[in-house]
């Protein structure tokens, strides 16, 4: 199957290194102009970089917690100290190190601790007010894949580490944004919700306003008081909020997520795991009555086996659980979790972090490569958009010729295009239509398989064969003369991109003769 899953990427390799060439151009024409020449430099390096994608959201969205939960390791500080005010990049590498960027004076080392909590870093002389970023080495395999950016608080009581995730993704004209991508978390659909995603939605390549947008409905496990069954009711509003006229066009999806139990699942301890089998062998009504609140948890001492657990690990379990957490963990010990792996697997699939998880590597991690050659060719577009003196006016223009070419004639830009217009609404097919239309433009995934939806073990013949009656289909569906102007367009392009997983299969199988 290495043929199905690599069609995708020859032609996202092909478009990557016409993003290089032109970017190598670029900096040519600017040469003369430092700032911008430096700039397109910086494009450059990005495109062998991992992915760069930014948590955003609220004040107490619960964003540090999120990563967390996506790395498997408590590295991001989740208290309200000052670290949480501070742009902080999290990358992989061999051995653990924080830098600091102040605003103005070079780059700091900073000290490195941790504890049972997490990473602690303390910020010496310098206020966080007047840092730029922070950035964590942290030796992890999720983030060789992808670089996390961790924000401050949108619409925060500071209204300077405000400001910075503002800058941060939705920069002036001149300015590159430094994230690939967004993960944006709320706790509801608040007005300030939907007006910074339309802040940050970009009419550039391709006009794909909602490529690398995903909504989270964060801390879903507080939803309807936090009773056992709240991750259904938050799917339940997840999908009206998929729906809602005030997201539509803005992001991909909506996806409801339990933030602390992801986290929890992901670094469950054995100590944990006892204290909760203790308490789950306690009578069930006896547990369920102190679990009605806070106060009752830590303050109760009816239950035999809650009187053994003192109050500073009570704090500890609340923390890391939170009452829901409690609840749960303690319902699947009574159901047969004998250990803590399988109480953690059970957490995290409960929490909503695997489908999380399968959105982000579908949309994003395979689609790393163009989404960074479009992040590429939107600064060269915002370069060619700047009037300055010192370049050669018959070199902007051919530069422009060719990002129109590559921008116009690349046709993942164009499947980019119409999966945001079939999710808004802006192309509406028949419904027999829609959402195979979706999927093969790769809007579940951009593999070969994923695009037709077989097996991921399908061989390399079933998966053309596939392909090439889904080819027949949408040329037919192309040629239907009751179809209108931008269902044709539509059902050419799926037509195409069938036919692009048939030329690449066809090449491949050439090659390995």
């Amino acid at each position: 199957m290495s043929g199905a899953g690599g069609a995708n990427h020859s032609a996202q390799d092909a478009l990557t290194e016409s993003v290089r060439l032109v970017l190598r151009r670029a900096v040519d024409v600017y040469a003369a102009v430092p700032e911008v020449a430096e700039a397109l430099r910086d494009q450059l390096d990005r495109l062998d970089e991992p992915l760069r994608v930014a948590i955003a959201g609220k004040v107490k969205a619960g964003k540090s917690t999120l990563l967390n939960g996506l790395v498997g390791e408590l590295v991001a500080p989740t208290d309200a100290g000052e670290c949480t005010k501070v742009v902080t990049w999290y990358r992989d590498a061999a051995t653990p190190g924080v830098v600091s960027y102040p605003d103005s004076g070079p780059p700091e080392p900073l000290p490195v601790h941790r504890d049972a909590g997490g990473l602690i870093v303390r910020l010496r002389d310098v206020p966080a007010e007047r840092l730029r970023k922070l950035v964590v080495d942290w030796p992890s395999q999720y983030l060789r894949h992808v670089t996390l950016i961790d924000t401050p608080g949108i619409a925060s009581a500071s209204e300077g580490a405000s400001r910075r995730t503002v800058n941060l993704l939705t920069p002036d004209e001149d300015t590159p944004a430094e994230a690939d991508a967004v993960v944006y978390l709320m706790r509801h659909l608040h007005v300030a919700d939907a007006e910074f995603l339309e802040s940050f939605r970009d009419q550039g390549v391709a006009k794909a306003s909602a490529v690398n947008t995903i909504a989270v409905l964060s801390r879903a496990d507080e939803v309807g008081g936090g009773r056992i069954d709240a991750m259904l009711s938050a799917r339940r509003i997840a999908r009206r909020y998929r729906s809602s006229p005030a997201l539509r066009g803005l992001c991909q999806t909506v996806l409801p997520v339990a933030g602390l139990l992801a986290a929890t699942g992901r670094t469950l301890r054995q100590r944990e795991f006892d204290t909760l089998a203790a308490l789950a062998s306690a009578p069930r009504s006896d547990m369920d009555g102190v679990l009605l609140s806070t106060h009752r948890f830590l303050r109760s001492e009816r239950v035999a086996a809650l009187s053994e657990v003192p109050t500073d690990l009570r704090h500890a379990l609340l923390d890391r659980f939170g009452l829901y957490g409690l609840r749960l963990a303690m319902m699947h010990i009574r159901q047969g979790c004998t250990d803590s792996t399988a109480l953690a697997a059970e957490l995290v699939r409960s929490s909503g972090l695997n489908e999380l998880r399968d959105v982000l590597r579908a949309q994003f991690t395979q689609r790393r490569d163009l989404l960074k050659a479009r992040t590429g060719l939107l600064a060269v577009e915002r370069a060619l958009h700047t009037r300055v003196r010192g370049t050669d006016p018959d070199a902007v223009a051919a530069l422009a010729a060719e990002v129109e070419r590559i921008a116009s004639g690349a046709h993942e830009f164009v499947e980019l295009r119409l999966v945001s217009q079939l999710r808004c609404g802006e192309v509406e097919l028949p419904e027999a239509d829609a959402a195979p239309a979706r999927r093969l433009l790769g809007g579940d995934g951009v593999t070969a398989v994923q695009r037709l939806a077989l097996p991921s073990d399908a061989p390399a013949d079933a998966v053309r064969a596939e392909a090439l009656t889904q080819l027949v289909r949408w040329r037919r569906r192309a040629e239907d003369p009751f179809a209108g102007r931008g269902q044709v367009r539509v059902y050419r392009a799926v037509a195409r991109t069938c036919e692009g997983v048939v030329a690449a299969l066809d090449a491949t199988s050439s090659a390995t003769r």
